[in-house]
């Protein structure tokens, strides 16, 4: 066997990010950035009104407040042509220009209106409910830097820039294929010996989740020819492939035999001490070195290699500068037994949030097959060999779900 850090850096030291392509705007959610983007234009282009209200000059105003004719309406989108003489005002709305002449507002709801004269009730500064031209942004600011992800607010900063095009690494498309005899897809009846395929629902979803364009290569059968097709097809249609089942030790494990053949060199059949997950394959397969993982067939242990291996190098292959799931040391509420065997559990656990503290309240069921079992977890707890697993010890927890951590009811 194999550690756990060794087998990981041998898969993320073959990994390089995707060959940087200009992308629309439109288009680029969730794509990382290649190269620096600078701002254009100032942010707001010109000083205007926060509030509804009246636009006035602040040197008319006193502690005792003042009466200013209004002059002139503004709406967003107008400028108004007037230049605001000592003692008047212009009604203004919301992102409307600044009246010349104007250095201030008086929000409506403190304003009293007596036909074209308009009471305001105190003192004012220059620049009171003012946005004031480049308050956001200025020409030459950097607005963005390579390997940032482009977000809902990002692409908004794109956008009020005028920016319709940008230079990223784009978001991997990446082939699902998993092999057997046994496996059934859909819901046709199942023979004796059949089950249904779970490993290929599941990485898709998983592959979606985490941003990644899933491509579903369907299923092979446990013959070298079926396998090299598909993983042939796969390295050519996909920029990543990952495969469930024929890496273990049986008489029908092909796929590690049929990566060794496609990569030559680059291929690497692996006892990981883990648990689960322990039979992993690797590959950097083709002229594109388009990597390919091949992950045990029993469903957690395909969705544990899938965190500890397929997630990270994807997220590389997309150009993210972050690569693992958030991890906090969590407090045990309940014990987490395991075996002396020289592995790494990966236990699927439920934390919560109670103030400061993160919290392990439930500790699901253990076995590779047992995939309903843990499909309330929110993160995997790692449990070296002789950790101490007792109720109020702390561990070390991947946060798989953020959203669900909650506090304790």
């Amino acid at each position: 066997m194999i550690g756990l850090d060794e087998a990981r850096e041998y898969v993320l030291g073959r990994v390089a990010a995707l060959a940087p392509e200009w992308c629309d705007v439109a288009r680029a959610h969730g794509c990382v950035l290649a190269a620096e983007v600078v701002a254009r234009e100032a942010v707001p282009g010109f000083a205007n009104s926060s509030m509804d209200g009246y636009a006035l000059r602040a040197s008319d105003t006193d502690s005792d407040g003042a009466r200013l004719q209004v002059v002139d309406a503004v709406h967003a989108g107008d400028v108004s042509s007037l230049e605001l003489a000592p003692g008047q005002a212009v009604r203004i709305m919301t992102g409307a220009p600044m009246p010349a002449g104007a250095d201030c507002v008086c929000m409506i709801e403190e304003a009293v209106l007596e036909g074209d004269v308009v009471r305001v009730p105190r003192r004012f500064a220059p620049g009171d409910y003012v946005r004031q031209v480049g308050e956001d942004t200025t020409p030459g600011q950097v607005l963005l830097s390579p390997g940032d992800q482009l977000d809902a607010a990002r692409i908004a900063v794109l956008a009020g820039q005028g920016i319709a095009q940008v230079l990223v690494h784009r978001r991997p498309r990446v082939g699902v294929l998993s092999t057997g005899n046994e496996l059934v897809a859909g819901q046709a009846a199942l023979a004796p010996g059949q089950i249904r395929d779970l490993n290929r629902p599941l990485l898709l979803a998983l592959l979606e989740e985490s941003g990644f364009e899933p491509v579903d290569l369907g299923t092979a059968r446990d013959t070298r020819e079926e396998i090299t097709a598909a993983l042939s097809g796969g390295v050519r249609e996909c920029d990543a492939v990952v495969s469930t089942g024929g890496v273990s030790v049986g008489d029908v494990d092909f796929v590690k035999a049929v990566l060794g053949e496609l990569a030559d060199s680059e291929a690497r059949w692996m006892q990981v001490a883990i648990k689960p997950a322990k039979p992993f394959a690797f590959a950097v397969v083709g002229p594109r070195r388009t990597p390919v993982f091949g992950l045990p067939g029993n469903p957690v242990s395909t969705k544990v290699g899938f965190e500890m291996f397929v997630r990270p190098a994807l997220r590389a292959l997309a150009g993210q500068r972050v690569l693992e799931r958030p991890s906090v040391r969590a407090v045990l509420d309940k014990p987490l037994e395991r075996a002396s065997d020289g592995k790494v559990h990966l236990v699927h656990v439920t934390v919560v949030v109670d103030g400061e503290r993160f919290h392990v309240i439930d500790v699901m069921r253990r076995g590779s097959h047992l995939l309903n079992a843990v499909a309330g977890a929110n993160a995997l707890a790692v449990v070296p060999e002789g950790a101490s697993t007792n109720v109020g010890d702390r561990v070390r927890v991947m946060i798989l779900d953020a959203q669900s951590l909650g506090r304790p009811s």
